[in-house]
């Protein structure tokens, strides 16, 4: 680990002692080692951080959009060079495989030049005006100092994905990184800075769970910090909300999901059964997007329960530094004590268990993917998020009521289709009350595509244009000439 802190030199700072100051302690989930003590932000030092982003914000914003690119790519460059360093250190405190790691640095660095190039297509308009001594003019500008709140499941990715935009918008940024997961959202910050980037244009604040409330609460009643962009739990996002409302903050919420992953009967077994490994099983399951309600048509329930076991069995689960991982640990102890209240619930309401064992011991944190199905609408698992590795199956009977079923939830972010029917393809399309419908495959995540959910599953979008347009204010310009 010294190694790796020595190599990005903000963690290296942070991590040198100072008498009377507390520090957030970073600990490996598989090994629970203390692995890195960092220095946290000061209630003091909050207002000084929102005056030192403002202040910047007035020159960062006059940059022209070149500039900004430039800055942009040459960040892109720096972490594409740390790639294997960033996804070492990732592992130490995530504890994802280190391919799983390497391919989250290099999707997210996908965002970073995406808006390096995005910086250059901030058009405004000339409208036709129905005066004739007037024109008309529509200009974007950015909306000025944003607060960013990343969590602990892709700490690189979602980091990136907003910082990205707001800077490239023009917009200066404050993040503050999950509690669990601090150390590869700093070395990104230490890259930025690197790659020319002004300290005060992209700061971040440092803070233990005991004080989140009370620092988001202070940056979302500040009037100089225009725009809270969120990802993390609908609970909390609706807390944020409620603590900007008194000054119509602006937001951007990424919040949970419980997605459904429907296979029609005319699938291709094989390849959805892959596919669905893919989604439930990626980052062990603690992903806002991972298969959450598996619907499988009753014609074909058995074939697929054969080719599923037969695929799951295979996954290693270990450490996710050690070659040949499938899966690593699930975060923490109490994401462990969460995953076994599912399971009680599903055992009491008549669910079985096809694949591994209703006694989760958690030695390092590691649960062996847990497969089980389950004829009841009502349980938790259907209606809560599960984030981790258990799989609940339900069979459905025709393509009307698995929209029905799947739809019945109060969230609406990602949702997944299996089948070889064009006409079905367009009926689920149109009718599931999803933000994102992904026909055919288990991933969907790309810098060009909006991410983003409806109902409780959020506000707003990330990636592609829409995803800079959320940091972005359209002024209109009538000029009597």
């Amino acid at each position: 680990m010294e190694q790796l802190s020595e190599k990005f030199d903000l963690i290296k700072s942070l991590s040198l002692k100072i008498e009377g100051r507390k520090y957030l302690k970073v600990f490996d989930p598989f090994s629970d080692e203390l692995i890195a003590e960092v220095l946290q932000s000061q209630d003091n030092e909050i207002k000084s951080t929102i005056l030192d982003s403002h202040k910047a914000f007035r020159s960062w914003s006059k940059e022209t959009a070149f500039v900004r690119s430039e800055i942009l790519l040459n960040w892109h460059n720096e972490i594409k060079q740390s790639t294997d360093s960033l996804a070492r250190l990732m592992v130490r405190e995530q504890g994802k495989p280190f391919e799983e790691a390497k391919a989250e640095i290099l999707y997210g660095a996908s965002f970073i030049k995406w808006y390096s190039e995005e910086a250059k297509r901030v058009n405004g308009e000339i409208l036709p005006s129905p005066y004739p001594e007037r024109k008309f003019l529509v200009k974007k500008e950015p909306v000025g100092v944003v607060f960013t709140i990343t969590p602990w499941n892709f700490p690189f990715a979602m980091f990136a994905r907003k910082a990205s935009a707001a800077l490239a918008a023009g917009c200066t940024v404050i993040t503050k990184p999950a509690e669990d997961t601090p150390l590869t959202t700093l070395a990104a910050i230490s890259l930025a800075l690197k790659a020319g980037i002004k300290k005060n244009i992209l700061k971040f604040i440092i803070c233990d769970r005991g004080r989140v409330d009370k620092i988001c609460q202070e940056l979302c009643l500040d009037d100089r910090v225009k725009k809270i962009s969120f990802t993390g739990s609908t609970n909390v996002g609706k807390r944020l909300l409620s603590s900007g409302a008194s000054k119509v903050k602006k937001f951007s919420l990424e919040l949970g999901g419980n997605a459904p992953f429907i296979i029609r009967e005319d699938a291709d077994l094989s390849f959805a059964c892959e596919q669905l490994i893919l989604c439930k099983f990626r980052n062990a399951g603690q992903t806002c997007v991972s298969a959450n309600r598996i619907f499988v048509h009753e014609k074909i329930f058995s074939a697929f329960l054969k080719v599923f076991l037969a695929q799951t069995s295979k996954l290693k689960v270990g450490n996710g530094s050690d070659a040949n991982v499938s899966m690593g640990p699930v975060i923490n102890p109490k994401a462990l004590e969460r995953l076994k209240g599912f399971i009680r619930d599903l055992l009491s309401n008549g669910a079985r268990i096809l694949l591994g064992s209703k006694e989760i011991y958690g030695e390092n944190n590691l649960v062996s993917p847990i497969i089980i199905e389950c004829d009841n609408d009502f349980v938790k698992a259907f209606n809560e998020e599960i984030f981790g590795p258990v799989a609940v199956l339900y069979k459905f009977k025709s393509d009307k009521e698995v929209i029905s079923r799947a739809n019945a939830t109060e969230y609406g972010l990602a949702s997944y289709l299996f089948t070889k029917d064009a006409k079905a393809i367009e009926y689920f399309c149109d009718d599931l009350e999803f933000g994102i419908v992904c026909v055919n495959s288990g991933t969907f995540s790309n810098p060009i595509a909006p991410f983003g959910g409806v109902k409780a599953s959020g506000i707003g979008r990330e990636g592609g244009s829409y995803g800079i347009d959320e940091f972005l204010e359209t002024k209109f310009c009538s000029i009597k000439l």
